[in-house]
């Protein structure tokens, strides 16, 4: 997979490619980051990239030419950074994961003119409802997303388990030692009886879906180990009040 990122800092995206999970999908080639610098398709002596805008108003907005004629040399779905945006979700990333290519325009200052969005962009991201000083940190986010999604980055069953992956919150995790400051690994977990330690899981998951993300669990179509896991947790809830 190839990803290729429009940006005007691409020096923003150096220890992103350089760490970890994203360094070793990088130099085994199961994907490609490719950073390209808007400013080195805008012309004039000092490369400028961002003008007033029409009808007057703070700030500036980044002119059409330069990002068009970045987007020459790119290919694969366009997608803008914009609090405008669908918002980013597990569901999303997979689907991004399966494409061979995508482009990520990382806006800056009051945003880029709407004509590249108009002409050029597929998508447009957004990662909640606030607003960051620019799209350099969207797009890794996005990147990081897809990357992990990627077939072979990371084990399958590793993200499989992941939060949203399957519609609901992940379970809780420990690890050694089995007894740290008066607090215990659940016993479940060390009994190595792998039937019992999945449904320990899966109920764990209900649970916290339940309480802290309750509108995930709306249209759900529940299994029936699931509905019985779920009569359990609100029993014990009843029993606790």
């Amino acid at each position: 997979m190839k990803i290729n990122i429009l940006t005007l800092f691409p020096e923003f995206f150096n220890s992103f490619k350089e760490h970890s999970i994203i360094k070793r999908a990088v130099e085994r080639e199961q994907v490609e980051i490719n950073i390209v610098n808007i400013r080195d398709f805008a012309e004039g002596r000092h490369k400028q990239c961002d003008d007033i805008p029409f009808g007057g108003g703070a700030g500036m907005v980044m002119k059409p030419e330069p990002i068009l004629k970045a987007l020459e040399e790119s290919k694969g779905k366009i997608i803008y950074t914009s609090p405008q945006g669908v918002r980013l979700n597990q569901a999303l990333a997979c689907k991004l994961a399966t494409e061979e290519e995508i482009t990520i325009i990382a806006g800056h200052y009051e945003g880029v003119d709407e004509r590249v969005i108009e002409s050029k962009v597929d998508l447009e991201i957004s990662l909640g409802d606030f607003v960051l000083t620019g799209g350099e940190l969207p797009a890794m986010v996005i990147s990081d997303a897809i990357i992990r999604l990627v077939p072979g980055v990371i084990k399958k069953e590793s993200y499989e388990n992941d939060s949203f992956y399957n519609g609901l919150l992940d379970y809780p995790h420990y690890t050694r030692p089995a007894e740290f400051q008066g607090l215990k690994v659940p016993e479940v977990l060390m009994s190595g009886h792998h039937k019992n330690i999945d449904e320990w899981r899966l109920k764990q998951s209900l649970k916290r879906t339940l309480k802290r993300r309750p509108e995930l669990l709306k249209g759900r179509e529940f299994s029936k180990l699931e509905k019985k896991l779920l009569k359990e947790i609100k029993e014990e809830q009843e029993n606790d009040i």
